[in-house]
């Protein structure tokens, strides 16, 4: 049984070792968001192109304001996407507006806050410096310079960068196909009237929405039963995909066929046991050069394993790093207790009192209680060496990322 810390490295090892070269396709920018850049995005021109103003005021030679009362000669204005086409002579400044190019023989920008207007005539507060309120082009990046480097997923800013240097369409990597297929006699569908020993098959939906969110291409297999020849021709068709998902019949039960069957089909095993809970049973490996995994099937062990070990898996093969869990620290509302040496996910709430962020466990039967989970802003994270901590302690929190 492997650690926690452990495990994900092997995975992170194994997926980066053995991926191919990354697939890039090209995409409308507004369409991009989420997806990780395949190519660089590169300066198309200086930023800024032109001597920028920060700040609504008046442009002036900082020479003639270094003290308060001096007065100059307003002899024009420099609006945004207009230049100002005069010359500046001694004693005399230009009304300017925020993000206008500022005019040659000027260096500063007062602000409009410290001047008093009298007609043709301005008389400012307070001195100015050389270089105040100016943003000298070139000094954001020059022409040619990598803004955005392969690698990198797309947010928002990033898309704003993009648009600044005109690239209105983008390399990115071609989204992960990702395979999912649940298993057990007792699964229906999720639109199907369960009999009293029967559940729907809600963490196939799930997993969904997980590999959405984590950048990959969902391919829903359904379900199969526990019966050997129906469960191998369900994961070879999973293994025409990148990677293969599966949930349920990875523990040591009878009817636990998983690893027996992925072994008949020739699959190669790192790790079949985690040292955390929930998911200790989770299986990793490779068949037929595709990457799969086994997750336990009840529903928090799927969330807290898909995250843990299939997120930074999916992310290796976009070409981005693999993330850092986002772990945080708050108070504890009150105390823990645990036993077993193990890394243990609790479903909890997190919450402000007092100016400070409190970590409440929810009360939390077993880990197929999905209520719970759903009720859940993140979790409580109780480390092997600290098993036990008392109420207002530090620990340590991980928000929920499909819940952010």
């Amino acid at each position: 049984m492997l650690s926690l810390a452990d495990a994900r490295a092997k995975v992170l090892e194994t997926v980066r070792r053995l991926r191919g070269p990354i697939i890039s396709e090209n995409v409308p920018l507004g369409e991009s968001a989420g997806r990780v850049l395949a190519k660089p995005i590169v300066a198309d021109r200086d930023y800024p192109p032109f001597d920028r103003s920060t700040r609504d005021g008046f442009a002036v030679r900082s020479s003639e304001v270094t003290q308060p009362g001096a007065t100059l000669e307003i002899i024009g204005e420099a609006r945004a996407g207009t230049a100002f086409k005069g010359n500046i002579g001694p004693g005399q400044c230009v009304e300017i507006m925020t993000g206008a190019a500022v005019p040659s023989g000027v260096d500063a920008v007062i602000m409009v806050e410290f001047a008093k207007v009298d007609g043709r005539r301005v008389r400012f507060d307070r001195a100015v410096r050389s270089g105040e309120n100016v943003v000298p082009r070139g000094t954001e990046a020059r022409a040619g310079a990598e803004l955005l480097p392969a690698g990198t997923r797309v947010g928002a800013a990033e898309i704003g960068v993009a648009a600044q240097v005109g690239s209105a369409r983008i390399e990115v990597a071609r989204r992960p196909r990702l395979a999912i297929l649940s298993t057990g006699d007792e699964v229906v569908g999720v639109a199907d009237a369960p009999g009293p020993l029967e559940v729907r098959n809600s963490n196939g939906v799930s997993i969904e929405a997980l590999a959405r969110l984590a950048g990959a291409e969902p391919v829903a297999l359904g379900n199969a039963r526990d019966e050997k020849n129906e469960l191998r021709r369900s994961i070879e068709r999973g293994l025409e995909a990148d990677v293969l998902v599966l949930s349920g019949g990875v523990s040591a039960g009878k009817y636990d066929l998983v690893e027996p069957v992925l072994r008949d089909l020739g699959a190669e095993f790192f790790f079949d046991s985690v040292a955390i809970r929930p998911g200790k049973p989770v299986v990793f490996g490779v068949c037929r050069g595709k990457f799969i995994f086994g997750l336990p099937g009840n529903p928090a062990s799927t969330l807290v394993t898909f995250e843990l070990f299939v997120r930074p898996a999916i992310e290796l093969l976009q070409g981005a790093e693999a993330q850092e869990l986002q772990i945080v620290a708050a108070r504890l509302a009150a105390p823990v207790r645990q036993k077993a040496p193990l890394t243990y996910f609790l479903p909890a709430l997190l919450e402000s009192r007092d100016g400070e962020p409190v970590v409440q466990e929810l009360p939390w039967p077993s880990s197929g209680d999905i209520v719970a989970l759903a009720r859940a802003t993140g979790f409580l994270v109780v480390r092997p060496e600290r098993l036990e901590m008392a109420a207002g302690d530090w620990a340590e929190y991980w928000p929920r990322r499909d819940a952010l």
